[in-house]
């Protein structure tokens, strides 16, 4: 096992670390106040999209010094593919009522902005006060449909990532930091 960035061990299955488990938490603190100051004065309702914004998610309310809530929604456009499909389902919805209220929906990464733009234009159908996208990740270069993120953790190159809950068919969520892939797990399976 390769050691690199902040003396991380690399994973086998991944290539090197693009970002540690230090300028994570760093970043989450930042985002959180940011957040607070933005909202102070108001209650939100962070919504995560399950998986891969769990830990994310969990991080980052701890940050946050005002009132707030979170719940969870399940959105699939991937499947056990390394490529959108494009055609977004919600598999879980939120079980409680969103109307008037403040929402930050909470994304591990935004990549071709066709689950975002589907997931915030039925959110706000549902007459909240407001809608925003905060993501720990940012990866342009992929962009379809344009996006706003308001609160954006990283910048990243087209490279497929994995850790800090972030996967590839369900595995390497545990990973303590950003990694990049090795393309010989996601190329073998024919994509």
């Amino acid at each position: 096992m390769q050691i690199t960035k902040g003396g991380y061990k690399v994973h086998p299955d991944c290539k090197r670390v693009l970002i540690s488990e230090n300028e994570i938490r760093a970043k989450v603190m930042e985002l959180g106040r940011r957040i607070s100051n933005d909202y102070a004065g108001k209650e939100l309702l962070m919504v995560g999209i399950l998986k891969g914004a769990m830990i994310f998610l969990a991080d980052l309310v701890r940050e946050i010094s005002i009132p707030t809530q979170y719940d969870f929604m399940a959105v699939s456009s991937y499947g056990a593919s390394s490529k959108s499909s494009g055609k977004v389902r919600i598999l879980r919805d939120l079980p409680c009522g969103v109307a008037g209220r403040h929402i930050i929906i909470v994304e591990d990464i935004v990549d071709t902005g066709l689950t975002l733009n589907s997931l915030a234009k039925d959110l706000n159908s549902r007459d909240p006060a407001s809608v925003k996208i905060c993501t720990l990740l940012d990866k342009p270069s992929r962009r379809i449909e344009p996006v706003e993120i308001y609160y954006k953790g990283f910048v990243i190159p087209d490279e497929f990532v994995v850790g800090y809950g972030l996967d590839y068919s369900d595995r390497y969520r545990n990973l303590p930091c950003i990694m990049v892939l090795h393309p010989k797990v996601y190329m073998d399976k024919g994509e």
